[in-house]
């Protein structure tokens, strides 16, 4: 059973920044997601927790216009976007982060400034300083290739570059892929950071359980169905999803 669509957050009551409804999508002739339904409160961390091929990404996707809805709504911040074209959810303030990430054939600096695309020159470089101050690496070898970065600093600058837009949501596909655990145990406090000093909604897909701390809210998707939602006590609590995902048997 799907929960209210209202959130606490200190005193106040907070509406949902994005609200997804019996959301169906896919490939040509192949349905991939099948009624998922999903909502991430204002600066709500909420993971998106499933095995590959759970659907995950096609969910993202379509969240992010890459994909058509078939069915179904997104509303985000009061608006339905669930026609709307890629670039108007960019600039209404949704910031997408593929698994890539990044311009392999750009510098640091040229994958900045595509990051902000919307904002101007002064914006772009006010803010690119501040992503220099969140990520000392990405200073030290701003003229470099994004291809020539090892995997974690590639994730960093893509992170970096989500961000430089000042995103309402930031969705993320997977940061943990491809990396050794010490890297991903960085990449998920470098996130709480960011949430707290950024002030900003995340939802992150991944089937790594090193980011359920991160998250103050849980969804499960397998087979293109949520099957989940809710923190991660009752996560913890259930003991089908123990034995599924963190090898405990009932």
């Amino acid at each position: 059973m799907m929960r209210s669509s209202r959130f606490f957050w200190g005193d106040r009551v907070m509406g949902d920044l994005l609200d997804v409804e019996a959301l169906e999508s896919g490939y040509g002739l192949i349905q991939v997601l099948w009624g998922s339904s999903l909502s991430v409160a204002c600066n709500q961390s909420v993971v998106l927790l499933g095995v590959n091929g759970a659907g995950k990404t096609t969910l993202l996707k379509t969240i992010a216009g890459l994909l058509d809805a078939r069915k179904g709504t997104i509303t985000f911040d009061g608006n339905d976007i669930t026609r709307a074209k890629p670039n108007v959810r960019i600039a209404s303030g949704i910031g997408y982060m593929s698994e890539l990430g990044i311009f392999p054939n750009l510098t640091i600096e040229e994958n900045l400034q595509l990051g902000g695309y919307f904002r101007s020159e002064k914006e772009n470089r006010i803010r690119a300083d501040q992503m220099y101050d969140y990520f000392p690496d990405l200073r030290e070898y701003r003229k470099k290739m994004g291809g020539s970065l090892s995997g974690g600093q590639r994730k960093m600058l893509g992170v970096a570059k989500t961000l430089m837009a000042h995103p309402k949501l930031v969705i993320m596909d997977e940061p943990s892929s491809g990396l050794s655990p010490k890297f991903v145990k960085k990449v998920v406090e470098v996130l709480k950071l960011l949430h707290e000093q950024e002030k900003v909604s995340m939802l992150i897909a991944e089937q790594n359980v090193s980011f359920i701390d991160f998250a103050q809210k849980i969804y499960i998707l397998d087979k293109g169905r949520v099957t989940f939602d809710g923190d991660v006590e009752e996560l913890k609590q259930n003991d089908t999803i123990r034995e599924t995902y963190f090898g405990i048997a009932h």
